[in-house]
């Protein structure tokens, strides 16, 4: 079946099957027909990171779709740094505003959902649970899904994608790719210039530093545990001697940085950097099919795996609009919202749900996509290497930029 018309008789399931929001019993519950009646009429202010325009034109496709079915109107705020929409929740309590929120819902994970936990800024415990479509989340297969960088969600986050850190290359340029940091070490030793990454404290510049500290740290256990100063200098002294080597050879001398993934995306379609890389698996598909690398990409991970975990939603404390905040995040949960999510011509993000155990109609929705040759299959992409506690971000952020970042 060509790539095409696989896409094409995905879309017409997905247009045929209805969005459904029941009880295990076959039937809304009570509880959330209650949800649905409050909700209706309700405008939830979705504050998430707006940086990649296939991700706020899936936004804004499932705004439309809980609009039209639900009476639900969502409204995207884009935002490029989570950590200022903490802020913001944090402020408000600070004032005593326990109500009328401006933040309804935000995307989140990792040391923001951490901080915002600890501060009691997140809406009661266990409401993902009661969500009818939490049913279809595969909590025994992807436990990141629970877990958040180590700490435990206490359903105070709905998940809605899979995340893992994947490196591309242009095989038409390089034909194999480095299977170690080691490897790609004395890949870009060999070539300099032609490998980069961004600067942190940008996300996937960070997530680059914590791979490299998972690799090379002396004791993973340290990791777990919230970073102290006592142990901090020894702990990554193996990572600043990796980046160290690294650094004379990278692109532009280690004197500038990409901005973000998707200026690493377009210095490999350039053909500027040989290895660029993302925290999205499907995202090389995903640009192949938008035109913005060439058909000669693939993915690749490293040997012995890389880090990896989940994205979410969460409700602040104070929302306005905490019943229309459910429903979305139902609707970002339910089979044909995840289904479309995953196909690289609208996103290429992978699904939070347990495929296998869907009703047949909505199964078919997943086995029908083309992810096309540059994905990986679930078999390749190999291990997952949990995230460190979330205190270990800003600690390594900081001690990468007193070292390389003042120019």
């Amino acid at each position: 079946m060509s790539r095409l018309l696989a896409a094409g008789l995905g879309l017409f399931l997905i247009l045929l099957t209805p969005f459904q929001t029941f009880a295990q019993d076959g039937e809304p519950s009570p509880e959330w027909q209650a949800t649905l009646q409050e909700a209706k009429g309700q405008t939830v202010y979705f504050h998430a990171w707006g940086g990649e325009p296939r991700i706020n034109a899936f936004i804004a496709w499932a705004g439309r779709e809980v609009e039209r079915d639900f009476g639900v109107r969502v409204v995207h705020v884009k935002v490029s740094d989570t950590a200022s929409v903490v802020s913001q929740v944090l402020t408000e309590k600070s004032v005593g505003k326990t109500s009328g929120g401006a933040v309804d819902l935000i995307w989140i994970n990792g040391e923001n959902f951490a901080s915002m936990k600890e501060n009691d800024l997140l809406a009661a415990p266990g409401w993902a649970q009661t969500l009818p479509n939490w049913r279809y989340v595969d909590v025994e297969n992807k436990p990141t899904v629970v877990i958040d960088f180590t700490v435990p969600t206490e359903g105070r986050e709905s998940p809605w994608g899979m995340a893992k850190l994947v490196f591309m290359h242009d095989s038409a340029r390089l034909q194999t790719p480095p299977a170690t940091l080691e490897e790609l070490l004395a890949f870009a030793k060999d070539n300099p210039g032609r490998f980069a990454y961004p600067q942190p404290p940008n996300f996937h510049g960070t997530t680059f530093l914590k791979q490299v500290l998972v690799e090379t740290i002396a004791d993973r256990d340290l990791l777990s545990k919230p970073v102290s100063e006592a142990d901090f200098d020894g702990a990554t002294a193996p990572l600043f001697a990796y980046l160290d080597a690294l650094n004379p050879v990278l692109w532009r001398q280690g004197k500038a940085f990409p901005k973000d993934a998707a200026h690493l995306r377009r210095l490999l379609a350039d053909g500027e950097l040989d290895i660029a890389f993302s925290f999205n698996p499907g995202d090389a598909a995903a640009a192949i099919a938008n035109g913005e690398l060439p058909p000669s990409v693939r993915s690749f991970v490293l040997d012995g795996g890389t880090i990896g975990n989940t994205h979410f939603v969460a409700i602040p404390f104070n929302s306005s609009s905490q019943e229309g905040a459910k429903v979305f995040a139902d609707f970002l949960l339910s089979p044909m919202a995840q289904a479309r999510k995953r196909d690289p011509e609208i996103w290429g993000d992978p699904t939070v749900l347990n495929v296998a155990g869907l009703p047949a109609n909505e199964k078919a929705l997943f086995e029908t996509q083309d992810l096309g040759p540059a994905a990986l299959s679930p078999q390749d992409l190999g291990p997952v290497l949990p995230e460190p506690h979330p205190s270990w971000v800003s600690a390594l952020e900081n001690a990468w930029t007193a070292r390389y970042g003042a120019r």
